[in-house]
């Protein structure tokens, strides 16, 4: 069978495997401009829009213009705009796999060199959501304090030239300043990263910025602009050129940039849209008052456990989460952690069974059939998701072994070589210094515990450098294999 080039006109073509919009495509109108239309965005919450057009026509208006803010991102433009906007979601479990094409996108702008199509393209009345999934380094954020960094390249940047924007938290600001001087209603900027509180962080970086050009600008927003917060969870990895042979062999799509998913998927959403939002929650989605006690369980219990497990994988060798998961250690070390630990520090979240939400954590980070690499957690995910529990269970007197160990081998790993000695790829804002710091130290965490943006004063408590100190010390003399079997023996798990 030749493969088939996806484009509009060739969906009555594809194979009858591969499930096709029930709506046209073509008739899809902009409400949501999304900055970072990555792989998470387009499984997520372009899935969800997509699969809502499928149940209500009206939902047609809601589509979505994707923008890619970093150079690298004229991919996303040069792969999506032939193919109509239009691409592959595959999506997998242990048993099988779907494969839908999904339509939600109404265009793609490449902002990685000017703002300017982008800043126009906000500017639409239609435009209604202005959503985000940019990383926590998008927000410019001093990473000790959680606020915007003033002196952050890309906001000296902004300042200096502030209707051309640049960074996320600019180009949200310059779009409200707009709509302020024009006299329209502002849209509602909708945070879809792993951060936690991620509306009042985008809130309060947006307001920094604001005050820094405008105070009035400042106070407009402040008192007209909507930030709901969102828990958004779905294991997406990076799609390798494998996968996107595999699809062209097995379905008979070509297709340039093609999503690779699990198929689990949760979405957590404060309800405040002023001027409007789509019926999520007809395909899924919950709205709720308080997003806070969902978004702090995936944090606490997913994407540290995420971390803990890709930290410990990467040093003993493996590629993937789910060759991690099989190493009986590192699987029984990721339960403990989150039955001793991690979970601990949970308030109650309403609805939620935690004994089987972590039970099915387990499951997911072990699918097979979902090859998430080590190398893409360890560099997507912020130190702070360790960070934030130790403080925590420090501030409580309770013990941090099992966090310890977890720090312990984030402190290794950004020595950028392996146990082999391998060079392993660091990218991090403070790589360099990193480098460094692990080199001067070796065993001993103290020069890395002691960068104050990273870790604050919790870098000088005794009660963490001991504990990290004594695991570091046996990653860098027995190993990684041999510090979980010691861990093992020693911590009962």
């Amino acid at each position: 069978m030749q493969p088939i080039l996806l484009n509009r006109t060739n969906l009555h073509r594809l194979s009858p495997s591969v499930r096709v919009p029930s709506f046209d495509p073509a008739k899809v109108t902009a409400g949501i401009v999304h900055l970072g239309l990555g792989g998470f965005h387009r499984a997520h919450m372009a899935r969800y829009t997509h699969n809502l057009m499928e149940a209500e026509p009206d939902a047609l208006a809601w589509g979505i213009i994707g923008a890619g803010l970093m150079p690298a991102d004229r991919r996303m433009r040069d792969s999506l705009a032939p193919q109509d906007n239009l691409y592959t979601l595959v999506e997998r479990d242990a048993e099988r796999e779907t494969v839908a094409v999904i339509g939600s996108l109404a265009g793609v702008v490449f902002a990685g060199e000017s703002s300017a199509a982008l800043m126009d393209a906000i500017d639409r009345p239609d435009i209604r959501i202005v959503s985000l999934t940019v990383t926590e380094h998008g927000y410019c954020l001093n990473r000790s304090t959680k606020q915007l960094d003033p002196d952050h390249p890309l906001i000296r940047q902004d300042l200096a030239h502030p209707e051309r924007p640049s960074s996320a938290v600019g180009i949200v600001a310059e779009a409200f300043r707009r709509r302020m001087v024009a006299g329209t209603a502002p849209f509602t900027a909708l945070s879809c990263d792993n951060i936690q509180h991620n509306g009042s962080v985008l809130r309060d970086a947006v307001l920094a910025l604001a005050r820094l050009r405008d105070s009035a600008l400042a106070d407009w927003i402040a008192a007209n602009a909507a930030f709901p917060s969102t828990m958004v969870d779905r294991i997406t990895p990076v799609t390798a050129e494998a996968d996107v042979a595999s699809l062209a062999d097995r379905y008979g799509i070509v297709d340039r940039w093609p999503v690779f998913a699990e198929s689990f998927t949760q979405w957590v959403i404060e309800d405040r849209f002023p001027q409007g939002r789509p019926a999520w929650e007809r395909v899924g989605a919950q709205f709720v008052e308080d997003v806070a006690p969902y978004e702090f369980m995936k944090l606490r219990l997913l994407n540290a456990s995420h971390l803990a497990v890709s930290g410990l994988g990467r040093l003993a060798g493996y590629v993937t989460i789910g060759e991690s998961m099989a190493d009986h250690s590192i699987r029984r070390y990721m339960i403990a952690l989150m039955d001793r630990e991690t979970g601990p520090t949970l308030p109650s979240v309403p609805g939620i069974d935690l004994a089987l939400y972590k039970a099915t954590l387990v499951e997911r980070f072990a699918n097979p059939a979902i090859e998430d690499t080590v190398e893409r957690v360890n560099t997507d995910a912020p130190l702070n998701i360790l960070v934030d529990p130790i403080q925590d269970r420090l501030r409580s007197g309770a013990p941090v072994e099992l966090l310890a160990l977890a720090l312990a081998a984030w402190l290794r790993r950004v020595r950028g070589e392996d146990e082999q000695g391998q060079p392993i790829d660091i990218r991090h804002p403070l790589a360099v210094q990193l480098r460094a710091k692990a080199i001067e130290g070796g065993s001993d965490p103290r020069p890395l515990l002691g960068i104050a943006s990273l870790f604050g004063e919790t870098g000088t408590d005794p009660r963490l450098i001991e504990p990290v100190g004594r695991w570091l010390a046996s990653l860098y003399e027995k190993g990684s294999r041999a510090t979980l079997k010691a861990a093992e023996q020693a911590l009962g798990f």
